[in-house]
């Protein structure tokens, strides 16, 4: 199974909207999909429609190993689209695994575990810091996927994020690789967008995404119906957009087959 973090420590961004459209992309053109909510707001399970009273099991209990991902995971609206749900207790994991010896290495065990050939991959929708919870995803991921908005704050944090992850493969995980960077949010009508861009661009080259997710008031009406933008208007900007991401993901992941065999 590939597993890609999608994670970026600054908030707002589009890390849930892009977790839940490429999900729900990938699932479509015919992928096992597992995505794992790991932010303690729990936005990607509201996002696929998991109320709060069919969340029986959650990624707390999975990190805490009171639940394996096979229990916890619920099925989707979305056909082959699986998500392990977060809540609130999330938001204690951190303290509550300050004492273990391998706090980190928590989610690698539980998808070590997982059953062979259940999915073939999986998404982590990572919280927007740089805490316990998304060291753990890029622990457990071979790939890491960087939504990064085209305002000028976000540039900052683009920079500690990268260090991050070197020191991550130093220390944890010499397999982490950046699958690539997404730009998200993108304002036509503002020359910041453009030349925010354009710098990403300049400075990490192939590793940005040709796809430009633009700002869509569709992508921020979806979650509200418990409903991915795809299915909510397949038609509207942010949708065909994330498609056309998704298509661009797949061709820098191993082939099918090969996802089939992992």
């Amino acid at each position: 199974m590939i597993c890609v973090a999608i994670a970026n420590q600054k908030g707002g961004v589009g890390k849930t909207t892009t977790a839940i459209n490429l999900a729900t992309a990938m699932a479509a053109i015919g992928w096992r999909v597992l995505l794992i909510d790991l932010d303690p707001q729990g936005n990607a399970s509201t996002g696929l429609g998991v109320r709060q009273g069919d969340r029986l099991h959650s990624s707390y209990d999975v990190l805490l190993g009171e639940a394996t991902l096979a229990e916890a995971a619920v099925e989707t609206r979305v056909p082959l689209l699986s998500i392990v749900p977060a809540t609130m207790d999330l938001s204690g994991a951190e303290v509550e695994m300050v004492g273990l010896e391998d706090r980190m290495h928590r989610l690698k065990q539980a998808m070590e575990e997982a059953p062979a050939g259940a999915w073939e991959i999986c998404l982590l929708d990572c919280p927007p810091s740089l805490g316990t919870l998304t060291i753990n995803a890029l622990v457990a991921a071979q790939r890491l996927l960087v939504p990064l908005q085209c305002e000028f704050f976000a540039l900052e944090g683009l920079s500690q994020l990268l260090q991050t992850v070197e020191r991550i493969r130093v220390a944890y995980n010499p397999d982490l690789a950046i699958l690539g960077v997404a730009l998200t949010m993108f304002d036509r009508r503002n020359n910041l967008s453009q030349q925010v861009a354009e710098d990403v661009r300049a400075c990490l080259g192939s590793a940005v995404f040709d796809t430009v997710v633009p700002r869509n008031v569709r992508l921020s009406e979806a979650p509200s119906h418990g409903l991915p933008a795809l299915i909510y208007d397949l038609k509207c900007p942010g949708s065909e957009a994330y498609l056309k991401l998704a298509r661009e993901i797949v061709a820098r992941l191993p082939r099918h087959a090969e996802a089939e065999a992992a």
